[in-house]
């Protein structure tokens, strides 16, 4: 796909959203709390934890 039906379909989407939006957006506001709630235990889960080494500092290998 070249890239004028690439913007071609990312304005579309837009234009598709703002006009769901505009229309629902009653139901987003009322289920934006419920989202916030949902976005803490994801962001626990997906958030990088990959640096859980434990480091010994208590020799300090520095020269004076």
């Amino acid at each position: 796909m070249n890239r004028n039906w690439k913007m071609v379909c990312l304005s579309a989407a837009l234009v598709i959203a703002f006009v769901v939006l505009r229309e629902h957006w009653g139901h987003v506001l009322g289920a934006l709390p419920y989202l916030l709630l949902l976005a803490c235990p994801l962001l626990h889960l997906f958030h990088g934890h990959g640096d859980h080494a434990h480091h010994d500092h208590s020799t300090d290998d520095r020269k004076p």
